[in-house]
């Protein structure tokens, strides 16, 4: 079976069930404010959003690896904080929503999601920044016009 069809398969099959299952889970807060008729619309086409990104979350868990630990080029250390990173950054966004919406305006309950969350893609935003610029400046030069493009735009020009 080819790659991208595992993929699709794996991110509908988690996709399909939390876009369901996170309501149920986190039910909403009774004393929130209900949406309008194009706030809900919005509201649900974000959560289909993000439980396509849970979904391909878990597909790059079950098949990102060998990919990875190519980019990292031997290193374990930067094959797993980047797999981590990735995987984080993807498959986070279902559960951080929905507990934004059960949590409502509990300022404890809000830092501890703002926290949890948001630092941990502070982080693995560094860690794929770090990982890219590694992967760059390992790669083979082709030729000077390559060489100036990329310090062009290193230099902001």
């Amino acid at each position: 079976m080819k790659t991208w069809y595992k993929v699709l398969l794996i991110t509908l099959g988690t996709a399909l069930p939390a876009f369901v299952l996170g309501p149920i889970i986190w039910p909403p807060d009774p004393h929130g404010a209900a949406p309008s008729g194009l706030q809900l619309l919005l509201f649900v086409a974000l959560a289909a959003l993000e439980s396509l990104t849970l979904g391909l979350g878990v597909a790059f868990i079950s098949c990102g690896l060998p990919l990875v630990r190519r980019v990292a080029n031997g290193s374990r250390a930067r094959t797993w904080i980047t797999f981590i990173a990735t995987a984080c950054l993807l498959i986070s966004w279902w559960p951080h929503d929905n507990m934004h919406k059960h949590n409502g305006m509990d300022l404890d309950g809000l830092l501890m999601i703002e926290y949890l969350f948001h630092v941990s893609m502070m982080v693995a935003g560094v860690v794929l920044a770090y990982t890219f610029v590694w992967a760059l400046q390992m790669a083979p030069a082709t030729g000077q016009a390559r060489d100036q493009r990329i310090a062009h735009a290193a230099s902001g020009d």
